[in-house]
């Protein structure tokens, strides 16, 4: 009877430290799973916004220089104009290029290129710093997780239950340099 007593308390004792080690570990691998998605969710940020950014600045430069294309174009007319008619025509001409400068001038003083080109590259710093601290806190959660599942006595739980080694986020080889941002294509 006491001998049984004893084998009822051990197997007790045994699925007791199971189940909590079970639900310790599920809580864990889930902790490492919010962390992965963190860092997709960082991506995929990136993936939306950085052709966005890139295409609305774009647009900006792309109005601008064709204001400040038009006001070149129209006063190479005006210089090179040989007849009275071909210079009343260039003179509307820069008129007109020079009326759109204004209106975007007095819209926007600093012509706006700058300052949109500055946003693109703090929105890009920004991005890659949201998934660096993403990739950092995915890597200390897998840390932790790998830790706890080779510890004495989870391992044996680990094991038994097919809980298995995360692995870390690591940077592809070339991915030391910085992104490059290309605004001919």
């Amino acid at each position: 009877m006491k001998k049984g007593l004893v084998i009822v308390a051990i197997i007790l004792v045994l699925a007791l430290t199971g189940f909590g080690s079970y639900n310790r570990l599920v809580a864990i691998d889930e902790g490492v799973n919010s962390k992965w998605s963190q860092v997709e969710n960082q991506l995929q940020r990136r993936a939306d916004l950085i052709p966005n950014l890139v295409e609305t600045v774009k647009g900006f430069a792309a109005h601008e220089e064709k204001v400040l294309s038009d006001v070149s174009e129209a006063r190479a007319k005006l210089s090179g104009a040989q007849t009275v008619r071909e210079t009343a025509e260039a003179d509307a001409e820069l008129s007109s290029a020079l009326s759109r400068l204004l209106v975007v001038v007095e819209n926007y003083p600093t012509l706006k290129a700058d300052a949109n080109f500055r946003q693109l590259q703090d929105e890009l710093a920004g991005t890659e710093n949201r998934i660096a601290t993403a990739r950092m806190d995915y890597n200390t959660a897998v840390e932790g997780y790998n830790g706890t599942i080779r510890r004495f006595p989870t391992v044996i739980w680990a094991r038994i239950l097919g809980f298995g080694p995360r692995e870390y986020f690591q940077a592809e080889a070339g991915a030391h340099g910085a992104p490059k941002v290309d605004f001919s294509k």
